[in-house]
Parts: structure tokens; C-alpha cells; sequence
């Protein structure tokens, strides 16, 4: 069998497999609640996986390991080592349990719900959905890009193409199965994951350009003694340092992130799924970055000695190939089709967490609550899975025609999303003398800090070393301290209104 018959097989049973999960699942779908939080009935083990195959996707594999692997070297693995920490342990520790219990009382499905339920303000929940909708679109394009990049490489056709195939292929198993076959396939896609990332690293590790860990630590310490230090210094510390809270602390206000501690059965499912998604996130983060920060020794001029970015076919340095490029030069053809339905894994189940909570934005948050107020559940469910074509589709446009990096787009979503609701969704959760006006101060401060920071930025107003991630975590500081400040000094919420958000927990 031929190599490129065997990267044929590997993706053509991974598409037959989650068309069947959509197909099995989609009896089980049987209102909007199952459609959009399995019944908010999931296991430990299938929200960790939920989790960590959300939170990685073709953007950290392709985006995030090849550019920034290149550019810092070694020391990028600190962001794998933070998600897992901060983005997966802690996130858990943090929220899980309180967002399950108080999403339960207040009967909420969606972030925008919780605003309005937690703050009484239909307005703030009119201006999240927009804000979701509109912001979850650029993420979403950038993870077809990943996605784009490593099919163009592996089988040779067109980037538009091989989008397209995968939009589709998104919105059928979605559309048919929900957030039940999103789960199930993300069990199935996790542990490719796992196995695949593993072996990837073992073969880029000892293919004969790396020559092992002491050889390819030797090699790179020649091109550049920076690229095997154990921390990123200088003019490079505080970009790697945005990188690392941006990627870590931005999950905690990311509505798809969120989503999966809505639906978790009970507090003994979360214990198990804490510890599950952080050795999840650790597998795969420390294993995706180490990968990518040996790039460089895959593209070495031999005349010059230097390492020279792989480029467009107009001759532009394109730091989205770096990775599909290096695997396809370093894995045997059987291991390649096992790491294509890998990134294929990592971001579909990205894609459908991003889809179906866009897609309740719409139905729920918007037309159900406010144009329609008394839609029926089914008539619900109809228009989610409308929903779901419609912003898959908007979301392949722009992967299509625009032309920011990855890392650009996905620092763009994940600034304006997180730097508005982290503030609010945090202290919402935990301190009852959160006010309106300071969730409202949260949002506007942070959403501020990425609209004046991405203008400088795109002037060159900005000294080089503050990049588009260490704005999205500005902005998301901001929001931390903009909340807490303007509680103190406003108007507090009714003695009433608090008892019913805050009521003693029962056992759900």
C-alpha cells in the first residue's frame, strides 16, 4: 500500500467514525437540553476529555508549536506546563464545582444566561451573545487554517478545499448527534491524541536531523544558545510570558471551556475529571511544544548553516507550515496518518465546542431570548441546529479570505472574549458583593484594553515585545481588577436577588 493510500485510510476511518457517533447519538438527542448539555449527565472521564480536546486543536499543534517553537525555542514547553496547571488543574479547582451547582439553580444553559441571571441584566446578556458570536468566529477560522495547512501538506490539494471538507464534515456530526456526539467523539479523539502525540515525539525525537535529545539540544544550542535555555530572557520574556497566561488563564472565560463543567453529573465526576484533564493537558501540551521547538533542525540551509522558514509559493515565510512541513519529512507513512487524524481529532473537537455554544447564542440567547420568548423546545433545537450550519459556514469564509497567522487570530478571539468576561464570570461566581455595575466595568475595561492595544499594535505604537497575546492578557487583568474596584464603590445587588443566586447548594 502506498503512502499516500495510507493517509487516505487513516482519514477515512476517522470520518466514518464520527459520522457514525453523530448518527448513534442522535437518538439520544431528545430536547435542547440534551442537544446542548447531554442531559447535563456526563461522567468524569468524558468532560476531562471534552475539556482537553477543546482546549488543544490544530492552533496549538500548528499555529502555536511551529511559530512559536521557532521563535523561542526550548523554552516554549512552559506554556505546555502552564495550561495544564493553571488552564486545566486550578481552572478546575476554581470553578468546576461552583459553576455546576449555580448553573443548576439558576437553570442556565449558556455565559450569556449566567450574566443575565447573575447580574438581572438582560442587556448584559444581549451584548455577550453579540460579543461570542462575533468573537468566536475568528477562533474558529483559525483552527480550519491548522486544519487547511496540514491536509494541503499531506495530501496535496487545495487549502479552500480541504476546508471546505472539514466544515462539513463538522456540521453534519454536530448537527446530528449535539453535544452528546461531541463528547463521544471526543473520548474516541483524546486518546489518538494521547498515543499519536506520544509516538510523534519519539520519531521527530531520533529522526536522523535531531539525532536524539543530547544531539538535537547540541544542535539547536549552535544556532542559537537561546533556543536551549531553560527560561526565555530579554527582548523574548515577556512575549513567551503573555503566551503562557493568554493560553493558560484565557480557558477560565471562555465560554466553550465553560460549557463542559454546565454538563458534568456531579461533584464526584469532577474530582476524577480534574486530575484527567491535567495529565491530559500535560501529555499533550509539553508533547506538542517540545515537538515544535525543535523545528529550526528541519529546515537548515546546508551552504549556509542557518535555519531557513519554510514559505508560501510566492516566496513569503509562512510560520503555519513549519510543523506539517517537519512531520511530513520525519514520519513513516503509517505514523503520519495516525498524526493527520491527530490535528484532524484536536480540532474537530474544538470546532464543535465552538459551533454549538455560537449556535445557542443564537437560538437561546438571542431569538429565544429576545425576538421569540415563548419558541417551543423543538422549535429550539431546529434553530440550533440552523444555527450550527450558519456559523460553520461563516467561520470557513473568513478562514478562506483573510490572511493573519493563527496565532494572530486565535489572540484576537480569546483577548476580547476572556479579557470581557473572565472579571465578571469570576467574581460573579464567588463574591456576592459583585455588583452590576462592576460586571459591566469588567466588560467595557477589558474590551477596551484589546480594542486600544490591537490599534497600537497594528500602528507599531508598541514597543516589540508586547505582542497580540500579552494584550489579551492585559486586557484580561484589567477586567480581574475592573470588577472588584467598581463593586466596591456602586450600588449592591438586593438581599433577595443575591439569596436566590447564592441559596444554599443542594446535592445535584
Amino acid at each position: 500500500m502506498s503512502v499516500y493510500s495510507v493517509k487516505v485510510l487513516c482519514v477515512l476511518v476517522f470520518i466514518l467514525t464520527m459520522v457514525g457517533v453523530g448518527v448513534y447519538s442522535k437518538a439520544k438527542v431528545k430536547n435542547s437540553s440534551d442537544f446542548l448539555l447531554g442531559g447535563r449527565n456526563m461522567g468524569g472521564w468524558v468532560s476531562a476529555f471534552a475539556y482537553g480536546t477543546s482546549y488543544f486543536s490544530a492552533v496549538i499543534f500548528i499555529g502555536y508549536a511551529g511559530a512559536q517553537g521557532w521563535e523561542f525555542g526550548i523554552p516554549i514547553i512552559w506554556i505546555g506546563i502552564g495550561n495544564a496547571v493553571f488552564g486545566c488543574y486550578l481552572a478546575w479547582k476554581v470553578l468546576a464545582k461552583r459553576t455546576r451547582e449555580m448553573t443548576h439553580r439558576l437553570d442556565v444553559k449558556t455565559m450569556p444566561e449566567f450574566f443575565e441571571k447573575r447580574y438581572n441584566s438582560n442587556n448584559m446578556k444581549l451584548i455577550a451573545a453579540v460579543i461570542m458570536f462575533i468573537f468566536l468566529v475568528p477562533y474558529t477560522a483559525s483552527v480550519y487554517k491548522g486544519l487547511g495547512y496540514i491536509l494541503e501538506s499531506s495530501f496535496n490539494i487545495d487549502f479552500n478545499l480541504a476546508i471546505f471538507f472539514m466544515a462539513l464534515l463538522t456540521a453534519i456530526y454536530l448537527v446530528l448527534g449535539g453535544y452528546v456526539a461531541t463528547a463521544i467523539n471526543d473520548l474516541i479523539q483524546g486518546v489518538v491524541m494521547l498515543v499519536g502525540c506520544v509516538l510523534m515525539v519519539g520519531y521527530v525525537l531520533y529522526h536522523p536531523n535531531v539525532g536524539g535529545l543530547q544531539a538535537g539540544l547540541e544542535a539547536l544550542n549552535k544556532l542559537d544558545p537561546a533556543l536551549t535555555a531553560p527560561l526565555a530572557t530579554g527582548d523574548k520574556a515577556l512575549p513567551l510570558l503573555g503566551l503562557v497566561f493568554m493560553t493558560s488563564f484565557g480557558v477560565w472565560g471562555l465560554p466553550q471551556m465553560i460549557h463542559k463543567y454546565y454538563a458534568i453529573k456531579d461533584n464526584a465526576a469532577i474530582k476524577k475529571g480534574t486530575i484527567i484533564s491535567t495529565v491530559f493537558a500535560l501529555v499533550i501540551g509539553v508533547s506538542a511544544y517540545f515537538t515544535g521547538s525543535l523545528g529550526r533542525l528541519f529546515f537548515i540551509d546546508p551552504s549556509s548553516g542557518v535555519a531557513v522558514m519554510p514559505t508560501t509559493a510566492a516566496g513569503v515565510p509562512n510560520p503555519d507550515m513549519i510543523v506539517p512541513t517537519m512531520l511530513e519529512g520525519a514520519l513513516p507513512a503509517m505514523l503520519m496518518g495516525i498524526i493527520i487524524v491527530l490535528v484532524l481529532s484536536a480540532s474537530m473537537s474544538t470546532l464543535a465546542a465552538l459551533v454549538l455554544v455560537s449556535s445557542s447564542t443564537i437560538s437561546i440567547d438571542f431569538i429565544k431570548g429576545f425576538l421569540a420568548p415563548k419558541l417551543s423546545d423543538k422549535a429550539i433545537m431546529i434553530m440550533m441546529r440552523v444555527s450550527c450550519i450558519v456559523f460553520v459556514g461563516v467561520s470557513y469564509l473568513l478562514a478562506v479570505i483573510q490572511s493573519s497567522t493563527i496565532v494572530n487570530l486565535m489572540s484576537l478571539s480569546w483577548g476580547v472574549i476572556s479579557g470581557m468576561f473572565l472579571g465578571p464570570y469570576l467574581f460573579g461566581l464567588w463574591w456576592k458583593k459583585t455588583t452590576k455595575a462592576g460586571a459591566w466595568a469588567g466588560f467595557i475595561g477589558g474590551g477596551l484594553t484589546i480594542t486600544i492595544g490591537t490599534i497600537l499594535i497594528n500602528q507599531k505604537l508598541l514597543p516589540a515585545g508586547v505582542t497580540a497575546p500579552v494584550i489579551a492578557s492585559l486586557a484580561m487583568i484589567v477586567s480581574c481588577i475592573a470588577v472588584p474596584v467598581v463593586s466596591v464603590l456602586s450600588t449592591q445587588m438586593s438581599e433577595a436577588h443575591l439569596n436566590q443566586v447564592f441559596g444554599e447548594a443542594r446535592e445535584l
